[in-house]
């Protein structure tokens, strides 16, 4: 079932070496499976897993030739033959997790990220750096049709994610989250989902220009870990009764502050990995973590009831995506930018130009 003319062909952003560049070119439009949908992809954020899986400096192998993105919002023009909760002309989302078998172990108790057979848009599928993409009907996210495509579209990874790893953390309204990396694309809308959740927020980050931001989305305190004498004593003291906080959200890209965030986490306190910088590792003291019973996890994606929730959030008004908009022919200009540390909250390209 299609609305309108489909094209053949297409504009896209195409990985076709390991490292990149990326090049714009023209792609054939594929067609939904009988499971899937085709979705006229208007906007897509730019998260730095785009990046990882450009310079092909993870682990996980990803295609190659690759369409990136895994932030892409736009309207559903095709469906299979066999979906029936996705209608022609409603505006859907491209997540990460394109599709999972929705049958194993993890599946059925809703943890259809860790599936081993996961889809991962851009990088085991083609994503959504172009202007028709595919996923499986059950997982695209459920856009309200009263909600901005361009500015709701970070909300699909990045929003997704670090409200995923705040209710990991178990941290209740009026404690307190230290968000390491919060001014960056993950770190920017994670102040704000904790803000919403009643949470003290402790940014720690680097720079005016992204301390300003946090505090104007919504942190208590800024901590700039680039000029603090005592970083650990610093968070320690930002916390309500500087006995530090109740948790730790990491979602730097840069090792260091996963060795440190044991060290000024309180006592009980839970430590969420969310961030993947390359090739890094966790070390902590045994001795400490035992005797003051701290807790380190890992966080992933969202399942399809948290993309559900954190859209909620974004659709009532609580969060506001701070984002440049670039056309899709400009996207190795923001991976220059990433590659540099250059990015303040999030980049969105514009599939039409």
């Amino acid at each position: 079932m299609t609305v309108s003319k489909i094209p053949t062909e297409q504009w896209a952003a195409v990985v076709e070496k390991t490292g990149g560049p990326v090049v714009y070119k023209q792609i054939p439009v594929r067609q939904p499976g009988p499971d899937e949908v085709l979705i006229n992809v208007k906007f897509s954020g730019v998260c730095h897993t785009d990046l990882h899986a450009m310079m092909g400096d993870w682990p996980l192998a990803a295609k190659l030739p690759l369409v990136g993105g895994h932030e892409g919002a736009g309207v559903v023009v095709a469906r299979g033959e066999l979906v029936r909760d996705v209608e022609i002309g409603d505006h859907a989302g491209i997540k990460w997790l394109n599709g999972s078998c929705l049958n194993c172990s993890h599946c059925n108790v809703a943890d259809e990220p860790l599936c081993s057979k996961a889809l991962l848009s851009g990088y085991t599928v083609d994503g959504s750096f172009q202007q028709y993409a595919v996923a499986k009907a059950a997982h695209v996210a459920r856009i309200p049709k009263e909600c901005d495509l361009e500015a709701i579209s970070p909300i699909l990874c990045a929003g997704i994610t670090v409200y995923k790893g705040l209710r990991e953390s178990g941290a209740t309204p009026g404690q307190s989250v230290a968000i390491v990396g919060a001014g960056g694309g993950l770190g920017s809308l994670a102040c704000q989902y904790a803000k919403a959740m009643g949470l003290r927020v402790v940014a720690v980050d680097a720079g005016r220009e992204k301390r300003d931001m946090c505090l104007r989305l919504g942190a208590d305190v800024f901590v700039d870990f680039a000029t603090a004498e005592d970083l650990v004593a610093d968070v320690k003291a930002a916390s309500a009764d500087g006995l530090g906080p109740h948790a730790v959200l990491l979602v730097a890209v840069a090792e260091e502050p996963f060795q440190q965030a044991t060290r000024y986490v309180r006592s009980r306190g839970v430590v969420v990995c969310v961030g993947l910088p390359t090739n890094a590792k966790l070390s902590a003291p045994v001795l400490d973590v035992v005797i003051r019973m701290i807790t380190i996890k890992g966080s992933y994606v969202g399942n399809r009831a948290d993309t559900a929730e954190a859209i909620e959030f974004y659709r009532r008004g609580l969060i506001h995506t701070p984002f440049k908009t670039v056309g899709l022919s400009q996207l190795q200009d923001v991976y220059e930018l990433m590659k540099a540390g250059r990015i303040a909250g999030r980049y969105v390209v514009d599939t039409s130009r």
